[in-house]
């Protein structure tokens, strides 16, 4: 969830300057990362580790692996260190595919530093805040990227979509932001609209996932409807109880709220391929991620980061 904010130059600074530090500073700041040896790390209360299941690298792994998560990138507070931490989860659960939201250019920066040896980056914008994915180059192969602009979004809101193949299988995957605060309900499901059009209109041969930091209520969903072909992938799941809320300010501490609520922002969002022959996508897990604080006593964001794996059929 994003209000209208601005960046702090200022603050930000603090990353930027991890991010160009020496090669002596950045193997201090890797080993530094939560669930490493030292001190600091032994003596936090929580580290980053989770106990989702990490599919194999094996190359005849068939399963998807996949992290939806906003990371909050335009608070700046203990940047340098939950950008760590992002990192480390990333390294940790080595998804195919990272669906990321609320970028800002310090954070890719530092991600690639760390991760562009294994993950091609692609990102919806260069300024301000945005949207970006990244898939691992042993797995997931880019064919072709686009953006398509919200066009009446008043926060810079976009629809990011890759062109992939996926151990020969042909995907079109997707992430948004989508408009943020209840007042703007209305451009919020204008946005699932156009959403549900590209997924639609994808070939038949083509599986189509989404994921992202919707901002959706459940009332808003159910007046836009879903289209028959497409599933809530937490409901087709069974609609789990340990990873319902996303956002939840009772438990998550980041941001400094009066009030206290627990809403399922970020969704995935699944259409199989129809055409005969083309093997089924079909959920097998789903957890939550970034439920630890870090040893700065900060969580990674303030949303909770989605991970889920997928079996072909």
């Amino acid at each position: 969830m994003t209000h209208l904010r601005f960046l702090n130059m200022e603050k930000v600074s603090a990353l930027e300057k991890e991010t160009t530090s020496s090669t002596t500073d950045t193997r201090q700041a890797e080993e530094n990362t939560p669930g490493s040896s030292t001190s600091e790390a032994e003596d936090s209360p929580a580290v980053c580790r989770d106990d989702a299941e990490n599919p194999s690298e094996e190359e005849g792994n068939s399963k998807l692996s996949l992290i939806s998560w906003n990371v909050d990138g335009l608070d700046s507070e203990k940047q340098p260190e939950r950008a760590r931490g992002l990192c480390s989860y990333l390294m940790t659960h080595s998804p195919d595919v990272v669906l990321l939201q609320e970028l800002i250019q310090p954070y890719v920066r530092f991600m690639k530093n760390r991760l562009a040896a294994s993950y091609t980056f692609i990102e919806a914008g260069k300024e301000g805040y945005f949207v970006a994915m990244m898939l691992k180059k042993s797995r997931v192969t880019l064919l072709d990227s686009k953006i398509h602009d919200f066009p009446l979004s008043r926060m810079m809101r976009n629809l990011l979509i890759a062109q992939v193949l996926f151990r020969g299988q042909k995907f079109h995957l997707m992430t948004s932001h989508f408009e943020s605060c209840k007042a703007f309900a209305a451009e919020r499901m204008r946005q699932l609209t156009l959403v549900m059009r590209a997924m639609t209109s994808a070939p038949d041969d083509v599986t189509v996932l989404f994921g992202g930091d919707t901002n959706l209520r459940d009332a808003e969903v159910a007046k836009v409807g879903l289209p028959s072909c497409v599933c809530d992938v937490w409901e087709q799941l069974g609609e789990p109880e340990h990873c319902r809320y996303t956002w939840d300010t009772h438990a998550n501490t980041n941001k400094d709220v009066e009030f206290k609520c627990r809403l399922r922002f970020d969704r995935l969002y699944l259409r199989r391929a129809a055409k005969e022959g083309v093997p089924q996508l079909e959920p097998d897990s789903m957890t939550l991620i970034g439920l630890e604080k870090l040893p700065c006593r900060r969580y990674t964001s303030d949303h909770w980061g989605i991970y889920c794996t997928f079996s072909t059929e």
